[in-house]
């Protein structure tokens, strides 16, 4: 059994209140997880899509064809599994250099390095015509996340207090 303590006033209310900067502050805090649940709800689709399947994963498309037998835990595409987690594998990273970068030059740099991530992720990953691009696009996409997540409070803390 888990046992705790509080510390409380002497009348035992909290004093503390709901203000609207908590509101704020709490909202564009939860706005930073918002890219992670994003591209999770777009490379889930994708990685659904027939033509997509057929374009850079077609062992994974002939498996999904076969009706007459069950798939479950039978599949195993580390290609797959690669494109889908390398953003996060390099987002997890980019967020240890994005600490370096915005407490050595500030949240500015770190934005636009970010952005820049970003950019350069969307334009490989429009442009993939195999699977190994769409991986560098991806692990791109991720250095621009862990750049955004990282500096995202900071920088949203920033503003609400400017």
């Amino acid at each position: 059994m888990a046992g705790g303590f509080a510390i409380t006033n002497q009348s035992g209310d909290y004093n503390g209140k709901i203000t609207v900067f908590v509101i704020l502050s709490c909202m564009m805090a939860a706005m930073g997880g918002l890219i992670f649940g994003y591209d999770i709800g777009i490379s889930g689709g994708v990685t659904s899509m027939d033509s997509f399947l057929k374009r850079f994963f077609p062992n994974v498309y002939k498996m999904k064809e076969d009706t007459h037998t069950s798939n479950y835990c039978k599949f195993d595409s580390q290609l797959l599994t690669s494109f889908t987690s390398s953003l996060y594998v390099s987002g997890l990273f980019a967020s240890f250099l994005a600490s370096y970068v915005t407490a050595n030059y500030g949240r500015k740099p770190s934005i636009i390095i970010g952005g820049a991530a970003f950019l350069a992720g969307s334009v490989v990953g429009g442009a993939a015509v195999n699977v190994y691009m769409l991986i560098i696009g991806r692990l791109l996409l991720g250095v621009g996340v862990g750049f955004a997540n990282q500096v995202w409070i900071p920088y949203s803390a920033g503003s609400l207090f400017a």
